[in-house]
C-alpha cells in the first residue's frame, strides 16, 4: 500500500509536468519523449545486457497488450490535460478502481459481493458529477479522461496477471520500449524544439517520473491483491490538488468535490468490506 501510494506522488509529477509541458508542444511529442526518457532511465539503471534472459517474458502478447494500454492511457490523459485541470482528470481516473474491483472477480478470480457492488454504482453516480453528461458544463475534454481512465483499468489487471510469471524488470522495460517505438515515429512530422530549459526540464521530468512511479505500482501488485490496492488511488486526489494550486493556480469546482466524495467514500467501503467481511 505504501508502495502504491508512493507511486501516486510521482504520477502526480508527472501530469503536473506533462500539463505544463502542453502549452508549448504537441501531445505525440510529450507522451514520445515521456517513454523514451522512461525506456533510457530503466536501461541505465537495470543495465540488462548483463543477463538479457532476465528480460524475457513468457507472455509475450499481455506483455504487449499491457504496454498498448499504457500508450493509450498516456496519450488520452495528455490530451485531456490541455483543457482540463488537474483535479478533473484525476477524478474521473478515480472510477478505476470501481471499474477494477467490478472487473478483478471475472479476470482475476477477486470477486465482489453485492454490497461492493452498491458501492460501486455510487461511485459512477459521483463520476456523473463530475462529467455531467448533456448539460452545459459538459466538457468535450473529458471524454479523453474516461478513455485514459479505461486504458489505465486494463492496464492495471494486465500488471496483477504478469507479476506471477514475469520479473518487474522486463514488466517496466516493455512497458516503455514499446509505446517509445510507437510514439516517437508519429510525433516527428509534427515535432518542435523545446522552447526553454524548464520544458525541456519538464519532459524530463514526465519520464522518470512515469519510471519510477510504475517501478513501484509493479511491485506492488506483486504484494497485494488489485482489489485492495485500487481505493489508495484516491491518495492522489489530495496531490494533485496541491499540485493544481501551487503550479497552475486551479482549485477544484464543486462539483468535482461532490463526485470525488461519492467515488472515494465508496471505495473506501469497498476496501472496508475487503478488509473485515471477505468477499460479502
Amino acid at each position: 500500500m505504501l508502495l502504491f501510494c508512493g507511486a501516486m506522488v510521482f504520477f502526480t509529477l508527472l501530469d503536473s509536468a506533462a500539463k505544463y509541458a502542453t502549452a508549448y508542444l504537441p501531445t505525440l511529442e510529450i507522451a514520445g519523449f515521456r517513454f523514451v526518457v522512461h525506456a533510457a532511465f530503466a536501461v541505465l539503471i537495470f543495465r540488462p545486457w548483463r543477463d538479457w534472459s532476465f528480460y524475457w517474458t513468457r507472455r509475450p502478447g499481455a506483455q504487449i497488450m499491457r504496454a498498448l494500454m499504457l500508450a493509450g492511457s498516456t496519450a488520452f490523459n495528455f490530451l485531456a490535460l490541455r483543457t482540463l485541470r488537474l483535479d478533473q482528470t484525476t477524478t474521473v481516473l478515480f472510477a478505476s478502481a470501481l471499474v477494477t474491483a467490478a472487473l478483478s472477480g471475472p479476470i482475476l478470480g477477486e470477486w465482489v459481493g453485492p454490497r461492493r457492488w452498491a458501492a460501486i454504482i455510487v461511485g459512477f453516480i459521483g463520476v456523473l458529477i463530475v462529467i455531467r453528461p448533456g448539460t452545459s458544463g459538459f466538457e468535450p475534454a473529458i471524454l479523453f479522461s474516461v478513455a485514459s481512465m479505461c486504458c489505465y483499468v486494463a492496464y492495471l489487471l494486465l500488471t496483477r496477471h504478469l507479476t506471477t510469471t514475469d520479473s518487474p524488470e522486463s514488466m517496466l522495460l516493455i512497458s516503455a520500449v514499446i509505446p517509445a517505438l510507437l510514439f516517437v515515429p508519429a510525433a516527428l512530422p509534427s515535432a518542435v524544439m523545446p522552447p526553454t530549459l524548464l520544458v525541456t526540464g519538464a519532459l524530463l521530468v514526465t519520464g522518470i517520473c512515469g519510471a519510477l512511479g510504475h517501478w513501484m505500482l509493479i511491485h506492488a501488485h506483486r504484494l497485494a491483491p488489485t482489489s485492495s490496492l485500487a481505493p489508495f488511488i484516491y491518495t492522489q486526489l489530495v496531490w494533485m490538488t496541491v499540485a493544481g494550486y501551487v503550479f497552475f493556480r486551479q482549485l477544484p469546482d464543486r462539483y468535482t468535490l461532490v463526485g470525488a466524495t461519492l467515488i472515494v467514500g465508496s471505495a473506501l467501503y469497498i476496501l472496508y468490506r475487503q478488509r473485515v467481511h471477505g468477499d460479502q
